[in-house]
C-alpha cells in the first residue's frame, strides 16, 4: 500500500488520481490518497469514481479494488481549478506530512507526492525551496536528500537542483559532489537491484572544458571527485562532455548520469519520455516518487491531463519498496 498526497488542488492532481486508480484498482500497486472528499468529488466530473473515506488508514489495502481509499483532510477555501490559493497551503503540505508520518509507522510501504506550487506555498510562509528539501526536514535528516529523475531510457541525477545557474555554478563542491554519487551508487544497489552501478559524470563546460580551455571546474572541481570515487571502488567514467553524452549509444554505456545542474539533468531526460519520467527522492529511509510534470494550472480541470507519469511513479515507488524488502 502506497499514500499519495493531494498536491495543489487547484492543478491535475485529482483528476489524475483518480484516472490512476481505475488504471491500477485490478492489478494494483494500491495506494490511498490524502485529500479533501469533496475535493475530489469535484474532481471526477461525474466519472465513475466511487471513494471510500477512512477512519483508519489500515483499511485503504481491504478497499482499494472498489472504491478510491480517501483519508481526508480539509480545505480552507473551495478548490478552483486553475485558481491556486494560498489558503490551502496547509492542506497541501499537512497532506504531505501526513504521508511521511504513515509511512515512518509502516502503514504504507511509499509515497507518491502529486504536483505541487512552490510560489503558491512560499507565499503562505512555505520555507523550502520544494519537496525534495522538505521531506529531508520531515525525515529530519536535512542534506541528505538526492533528486533523481528515471525514465524508460535514462536516470538522470543533479548535483545541484532548485537554485539559479549562476547560484549552482557557485555553490558546486567537489565534497558535495562525492556525496550525491555515492548516494545514487547506494540507491540504483538497493532500490533498482542494479549489483554494479556504471555512473557518468558531466562535465560543467562546454567540450567538459576541454583541457581548461573552456572552464576549468572540470579539473579543479569533478576530477578530484572522480578519483576519491575511484578509491571507494565506486566505477565512474568522465568528466564527459555534456552534449554527447545522452546520446543512444552513450546512454548504453551507464545507469544513471551525475549532472551538474538542474537543466543538464532534466532537458535529455523530459524529452527522450516526458510522460513516462519519475522523480525520485534518494538518500531517505522512505520510498519516495512523484510525477515528473507540475501543476498543470492551465488545463486543470479540463479532463484532458495524462496520469501516466503518475501510474510510473505508483509502480516505481512499489518497484523501489519491494527492492529495499528483499534487499534487507
Amino acid at each position: 500500500m502506497l499514500a499519495l498526497t493531494m498536491g495543489d488542488p487547484a492543478g491535475i492532481g485529482g483528476e489524475i488520481a483518480i484516472a490512476a486508480w481505475r488504471m491500477l484498482r485490478s492489478t494494483g500497486p494500491a495506494f490511498l490518497i490524502i485529500a479533501d472528499p469533496a475535493w475530489l468529488r469535484s474532481c471526477a466530473g461525474g466519472a465513475d469514481c466511487p471513494l471510500a473515506v477512512l477512519s483508519d488508514p489500515v483499511e485503504a489495502a481491504a478497499i482499494f479494488a472498489d472504491a478510491l481509499p480517501v483519508w481526508p483532510i480539509d480545505l480552507a477555501a473551495t478548490a478552483v481549478p486553475g485558481r491556486p490559493d494560498s489558503a490551502n497551503a496547509p492542506a497541501i503540505t499537512g497532506s504531505i506530512a501526513r504521508a511521511v508520518a504513515l509511512a515512518q509507522a509502516g502503514v504504507v510501504s511509499g509515497i507518491v507526492t502529486n504536483p505541487i506550487s512552490k510560489a503558491v506555498l512560499q507565499a503562505a510562509g512555505f520555507a523550502y525551496p520544494g519537496h525534495t528539501e522538505y521531506l529531508g526536514a520531515l525525515m529530519q535528516t536535512p542534506g541528505a536528500e538526492v533528486m533523481m529523475l528515471a525514465g524508460p531510457s535514462l536516470r538522470v541525477v543533479p548535483v545541484t537542483v532548485h537554485c539559479s545557474l549562476r547560484r549552482a555554478v557557485e555553490t558546486l563542491t567537489t565534497a558535495e559532489i562525492i556525496r550525491v554519487t555515492r548516494t545514487t551508487r547506494d540507491a540504483l544497489v538497493r532500490d533498482f537491484g542494479i549489483a554494479s552501478p556504471r555512473l557518468a559524470m558531466a562535465g560543467l563546460n562546454p567540450h567538459a572544458g576541454e583541457s581548461g580551455r573552456m572552464g576549468t571546474e572540470e579539473t579543479s572541481l569533478i576530477e578530484p571527485a572522480m578519483r576519491a570515487l575511484a578509491d571507494e571502488g565506486i566505477a565512474v567514467v568522465g568528466p564527459m562532455p555534456p552534449d554527447t553524452m545522452f546520446t543512444p549509444a552513450a546512454r548504453a554505456r551507464y545507469d544513471a548520469a551525475i549532472c551538474m545542474y538542474h537543466d543538464q539533468a532534466l532537458i535529455p531526460l523530459k524529452t527522450l519520455d516526458m510522460e513516462r519520467g519519475v522523480n525520485v527522492t534518494l538518500g531517505l529511509d522512505l520510498v519516495r516518487t512523484s510525477p515528473d510534470h507540475g501543476t498543470a494550472f492551465d488545463i486543470a480541470g479540463r479532463g484532458i491531463a495524462s496520469p501516466v507519469s503518475l501510474v510510473e511513479a505508483l509502480r516505481l515507488a512499489d518497484t523501489i519498496a519491494r527492492n529495499r524488502s528483499s534487499a534487507a
